[in-house]
C-alpha cells in the first residue's frame, strides 16, 4: 500500500442526508472523498452548498443500480483521481406498503437499489483492493434489516442481504489486507426523517430507549472509525447504532 498519497474514499448517495455527514467526516480525516450521485440538479446544488463550507468532492454521476454504468464511474475516477481505497455503499431508497399490496415495480427499484447497489459497486473495486493488499469496505444498512419493519419487505430484505454479503466477502478477503463491515442504524434525523409528521416521530422517539434521534454525524463517526488504516483487526462486524431500540 502506497502510503504516500492521499487515500481515496468512494462515497455513494454522497447528497442525502448520511451521505453528506460521510463526506464531511471523511475529508476532515484527510481522505480524498469521491461524492456519487444520481441526480443531477441535486448534486448541482448540493456542490454549490458544500463549497460554500469549505468542502470540495470530486463528483460523479451513476446509477449504482446499473452494473455498467458504475463500471464507467470507476474507469473515470481511477483515471483521473486513482485507484479507490474506501468504499462506503451507502445509496438507498424507501418504497413502503404492505406486501400484500407490493407492486414488483417498487420491489425491483429498492432491492436493485439498496443490494444490487453493493454488489456493482464493490465488484468493481475489490480486485484492484486485492492486487494493493488494502482496502476498507463498509455497508450503511438499518436497524430493519436486523429486526424486521411492517411495510417493509422489500427494504429490510435488501439491508439484511447486505450483511450476509458483508460476512461472505469478508471471509473472501481478509487474508489480503480488506476489511469488510456493516453499520446498521437505526432513526435518524435525516431531512426524510424530519419530513414525517411530529406525531409520528413522537412515537418513532418513544420506542428508543435513549430518547432521541440519531445524528448523522454519530453514524459519519462509525464510518470514519472503520475505514482507518487501524481497524484491520475488524471484519465481517454488524454495528448497530440505534439508540437502544434493537439489541441483541
Amino acid at each position: 500500500m502506497d502510503t504516500s498519497r492521499k487515500y481515496i474514499a468512494l462515497v455513494t448517495g454522497a447528497t442525502g442526508g448520511l451521505g453528506t455527514a460521510i463526506c464531511k467526516r471523511l475529508s476532515e480525516d484527510g481522505f480524498h472523498v469521491v461524492a456519487n450521485y444520481n441526480n443531477e440538479a441535486k448534486a448541482q446544488i448540493w456542490k454549490t452548498k458544500m463549497e460554500a463550507e469549505g468542502y470540495h468532492f470530486d463528483m460523479y454521476q451513476a446509477d449504482v443500480s446499473d452494473f455498467d454504468a458504475v463500471g464507467n464511474m470507476i474507469e473515470k475516477v481511477e483515471a483521473s483521481i486513482g485507484q479507490i481505497d474506501v468504499l462506503v455503499n451507502n445509496a438507498g431508497i424507501t418504497k413502503d406498503g404492505q406486501f400484500r399490496k407490493m407492486t414488483k415495480e417498487n420491489w425491483d427499484a429498492v432491492i436493485k437499489t439498496n443490494l444490487y447497489s453493493v454488489f456493482n459497486c464493490t465488484r468493481h473495486v475489490i480486485n484492484q483492493m486485492m492486487e494493493r493488499n488494502y482496502g476498507r469496505i463498509i455497508n450503511i444498512s438499518s436497524v430493519n434489516g436486523q429486526r424486521g419493519q411492517f411495510g417493509q419487505a422489500n427494504y429490510s430484505a435488501a439491508k439484511a442481504g447486505m450483511h450476509g454479503f458483508t460476512k461472505t466477502l469478508a471471509m473472501e478477503v481478509a487474508r489480503k489486507g480488506i476489511t469488510v463491515n456493516t453499520i446498521s442504524p437505526g432513526y435518524i434525523a435525516t431531512d426524510m426523517v424530519m419530513a414525517v409528521p411530529q406525531e409520528i416521530r413522537d412515537k418513532i422517539v418513544a420506542e428508543i430507549p435513549m430518547g432521541r434521534l440519531g445524528g448523522t454525524e454519530e453514524i459519519a463517526h462509525l464510518v470514519s472509525f472503520l475505514a482507518s488504516k487501524e481497524t484491520s483487526f475488524i471484519t465481517g462486524a454488524n454495528y448497530a447504532i440505534n439508540g437502544g431500540q434493537h439489541v441483541y
